[in-house]
């Protein structure tokens, strides 16, 4: 039924749920499995070369981050028996990212967590959640 699985990810227990239901139905279905987390981009535009410094800081650490959450995400969904992709998204709003993971990997599910404890995570599986169900062509999972 389903051929390719999108699983967002914060870091949180409860995309580390979402991301073992997802690895799941990834092996019942056959289907591939992709990973995806949502970095923000760098918030300040201003020119200088103090800018450009503090941007490639805030990019390394963000980029640090993500990494981190989509190393975990593979070894969840491999713990699970499937094979996991790993994509980084760059967005200012993080239900645009998933949604453009879903297209480049052409999804046909994405699947979340509800509930999440950081501020990213309550971008995530709060409004975020809410915005991309209304927002997605796709059947979306959340996953409690």
């Amino acid at each position: 039924m389903f051929r390719s699985i999108i699983v967002a990810t914060d870091g949180t227990e409860a995309s580390e749920h979402a991301i073992t239901m997802a690895a799941q139905l990834a092996v019942k279905h056959a289907a591939t499995l992709t990973a995806v987390t949502v970095v923000e981009p760098y918030p300040y535009s201003a020119v200088g070369e103090s800018s450009a410094i503090a941007g490639a800081d805030h990019q390394a650490s963000v980029g640090a981050q993500a990494s981190a959450r989509l190393a975990r995400a593979r070894e969840l969904a491999e713990a699970a028996g499937s094979e996991c992709r790993t994509s980084m998204q760059e967005a200012g709003e993080v239900y645009r990212g998933v949604l453009l993971a879903a297209e480049q990997h052409q999804a046909d599910l994405i699947v979340m967590g509800s509930r999440g404890r950081s501020s990213m995570a309550a971008r995530l599986l709060g409004s975020e959640t809410q915005r991309l169900l209304a927002h997605s062509a796709l059947p979306v999972l959340v996953v409690q």
